[in-house]
């Protein structure tokens, strides 16, 4: 299962303005595991950053001025995305302004989602944590995720950080093997051939007091990522 979360930077809110896309930042999931494989690419717009957007990511014209074009990156972009579920925070957003720079470039694609499968995690939120705040920033707070980095918008650092809550949403990256999987095991009492119809009893072993420890921490994380929805939890209140 391959996952790509995905953001982007513009020069303003409104695609009908004319505005464009200045920074695109993704990150790539492998079951369920981040795997260090990113896409980051400033942009040059071939036109001003709005003020009111400069406030919001911080990316000047002359940060701009010898960047790539979209079009020069696309291939590489659409290569890195090609046939994942792009995972994206308001889609509309992200996945307008990209369709609309593809449609301004000679390829024959102009829609994302003719290279991809695209997720909006927002609505997933929303689905999720009905009447409740449901930005990256909430998310973040509310999945317990550092994101003390976020002093302004940048599109690879909340891919990065909505990678992480995408996971958190969808259960974590939580192993259930409670040791290393090359610790041994003891040898488990077979039937005696030589004794048809007799079997030995099976051998017990009580866990240890860093086994019950682990299984404990482990039901809790469980608990915390389903919003109190450990079953083995609530038997033993009971």
């Amino acid at each position: 299962m391959r996952i790509v979360a995905l953001d982007t930077e513009t020069t303003g809110l409104e695609l009908g303005e004319g505005h464009r896309v200045i920074e695109i930042g993704c990150v790539e999931i492998v079951n369920r595991r981040l795997t260090g494989r990113e896409f980051h690419r400033l942009l040059n717009p071939g036109r001003e950053v709005d003020a009111q957007a400069f406030e919001v990511h911080g990316i000047s014209d002359e940060q701009l001025r010898h960047e790539p074009g979209f079009a020069e990156v696309e291939a590489e972009f659409i290569d890195f995305v090609r046939d994942a579920e792009v995972i994206v925070h308001n889609a509309a957003f992200d996945v307008g302004f990209i369709d609309m720079e593809l449609s301004l470039t000679p390829s024959a694609l102009s829609h994302l989602e003719a290279a991809c499968e695209i997720t909006d995690t927002w609505q997933m939120a929303k689905n999720r944590h009905p009447g409740q705040r449901n930005s990256i920033d909430s998310l973040c707070k509310r999945y317990d995720i550092d994101a003390s980095a976020r002093e302004k918008h940048g599109a690879l650092l909340d891919a990065q950080l909505l990678a992480q809550v995408w996971l958190a949403m969808t259960g974590g990256q939580i192993s259930l093997s409670l040791g290393e999987e090359s610790r041994p095991r003891p040898a488990m009492p077979v039937a005696n051939p030589s004794e048809p119809g007799k079997s030995r009893a099976l051998a017990t072993r009580k866990p240890t007091p860093e086994e019950l420890e682990t299984h404990r921490k482990l039901l809790q994380k469980i608990d915390k990522l389903s919003m109190n929805g450990c079953l083995w939890l609530q038997l033993e209140a009971e």
